[in-house]
């Protein structure tokens, strides 16, 4: 199974989107997919349509040793797509594991016991506490949603930072898989100014395709579903598509179930 954490410190730049969207278009391609809500507001649980009051064991359980992958792991709405579901509880992981050995590897021990998916999208928490240094220690690779505004490339700096600590502490073997450019509205100026100070910095780590500003994306949770589904001809559910197909192109080859 590969697994991909999708991580930003910096709030409110598509990253639960991202997380909810991709692993649904993996999902439509005939990847068995599995999708780890790590982020305690739980956001990606309901983006799949799965409600607050059906949760029962989540990645807080798993983190703190009460329960397996397998255990934790439920079905979505969705074809070829499962789900860890967080709950609040999630917040106060941070707090109950800090004396605990190992706190930094929990998620990644859990991972290896399982092997019936053929990849795994961690949605993290706009931090980089705990949860998120669990899902870097757990991952192969790191998708950094990146929105076109100045700050933005501020945060990108401190977390590629972060990145390395993890590669010299927790996981070697922890690579970037790519950089997306979110929220791009080429009505804006800045939006491109951006996009081609990032592109300058980091050249191919960023992908080609890029997610606009899209009211359907926005939409598309209240109702409980991925964009994809919500309205799969809109301008977002066409980017995330091609995200797919450019994201499988960067992955190692691995065999998939027929």
């Amino acid at each position: 199974m590969i697994c991909i954490a999708i991580a930003n410190q910096k709030g409110g730049v598509g990253k639960t989107t991202t997380a909810i969207n991709i692993a649904t278009a993996m999902a439509a391609t005939g990847w068995r997919t599995l999708l780890i809500d790590l982020d305690p507001q739980g956001n990606a649980s309901t983006g799949v349509g799965l409600r607050a009051s059906e949760r029962g064991l989540s990645s807080y359980d798993l983190l703190i040793g009460e329960a397996s992958l397998a255990e934790c792991t439920v079905n979505s709405s969705i074809p070829g797509l499962d789900l860890v579901p967080a709950t609040v509880d999630l917040s106060g992981a941070e707090v109950e594991l800090v004396n605990v050995e190992d706190r930094a590897q929990r998620l990644r021990d859990a991972l290896d016991q399982h092997s019936g998916h053929d990849i795994c999208f961690i949605d993290c928490p706009p931090s980089l506490g705990l949860l998120t240094l669990n899902a870097l220690s757990a991952a192969d690779t790191l998708m950094v949603p990146l929105q076109c505004e100045f700050f933005a490339l501020e945060g990108l700096s401190q977390l590629l930072q972060t990145v390395e600590q993890v590669q010299q502490r927790f996981n070697a073997d922890l690579s970037i898989v790519g950089v997306v450019l979110t929220m791009f509205d080429r009505r804006n100026r800045l939006t491109d100014q951006v996009s081609d100070d990032v592109r300058e910095c980091l050249g191919d780590l960023v992908f080609e395709s890029v997610i606009p500003r899209n009211v359907r994306l926005s939409e598309a949770p209240s109702h409980g579903l991925p964009a994809l589904i919500y309205d799969h001809a809109c301008a977002g559910s066409r980017a995330y598509m091609a995200l797919a197909r450019e994201l499988i192109g960067r992955l190692p080859e691995r065999r998939k179930a027929a």
